[in-house]
């Protein structure tokens, strides 16, 4: 297995061992899938170098739905046409044990602002503020999920034999959360604290793991769980190569390892 190979094997285990946002109705009553637990199993797609996150964690759901005998995928990331103009995609259409599913893949990483918003559920943001919880949620609902029952979709239903009406719609959420360095004992009340990862900091707060070596994946390797076998670098390196990302607005994922040799995720974030 070359290098290459290893990596995506690594992010395919990582994105495996991510827990599920929430497992009831509770949220925008949106339903996730049900899936069985498994073994990890060996990623055997191909992944073109430059595949951007969102669209490799779809090759890996595929991957692992493969995996299931009462599953069977039908199509995956249908784009669904108005004439010349793509008015959407529909993630994945499968069957399990016989019944058909529209499944909508999201994987996400959110950081804990009480600042934002006034609910459990809009405290929860991206790492540069760009999107949320609640906006993707709410695309989901109003935007993404209707998207089988219009028109320019009914067409593309018949040639596969299968009417709207008889297909479910479930989501597949999966998160990795982090919350504020001061707030990493607390528990949330909607979503899965398994979910929580790590903590984030302002740039301000590096100094107090001057003692600690770090290392900075890209970000496709934010899938990945934390392992040793990286290049660690000093904090007087680490804190050069932050600056970068604060000037350009950017908050990078992070793995420090202390001098007792625990290891964490945690971003540092441009925004205060």
């Amino acid at each position: 297995m070359d290098s290459n190979s290893k990596e995506i094997q690594l992010q395919y285990e990582g994105f495996l061992q991510t827990p599920l946002l929430w497992s009831s109705k509770e949220i925008f009553n949106l339903e996730q899938i049900n899936l069985s637990k498994k073994q990890v199993t060996v990623f055997e797609g191909k992944i073109q170098k430059k595949l951007r996150l969102g669209k490799r964690v779809e090759r890996f759901v595929c991957n692992e739905l493969n995996q299931y005998k009462t599953i069977t995928v039908l199509e995956e990331n249908i784009q669904i046409q108005d004439g010349n103009t793509t008015i959407g995609e529909i993630d994945c259409l499968l069957k399990q044990q016989e019944k058909p599913i529209h499944l909508e893949i999201v994987y996400k990483f959110y950081l804990y602002d009480k600042t934002a918003g006034s609910t459990e559920l809009e405290h929860w943001i991206g790492p540069n503020r760009k999107d949320s919880l609640v906006k993707k949620l709410t695309k989901l609902k109003e935007k993404q999920l209707p998207l089988l029952f219009k028109p320019q979709t009914k067409s593309y239903l018949e040639k596969i034999k299968i009417h709207a009406n008889e297909i479910k719609q479930l989501v597949y959420f999966k998160a990795q959360l982090f919350i504020p360095f001061q707030l990493r004992n607390k528990t949330f009340k909607l979503i899965n604290n398994n979910c929580i990862k790590g903590f984030y900091i302002y740039f301000q707060e590096l100094s107090q793991f001057s003692e600690c070596e770090f290392h900075i994946p890209t970000k496709v390797n934010w899938l990945q769980k934390m392992n040793t076998q990286v290049s660690w670098i000093s904090f007087k390196k680490f804190k050069l190569a932050i600056e970068v990302f604060m000037l350009g607005k950017t908050s990078p994922l992070c793995w420090l390892k202390q001098p007792n040799g625990k290891i964490y995720k945690f971003f540092i974030v441009w925004w205060s």
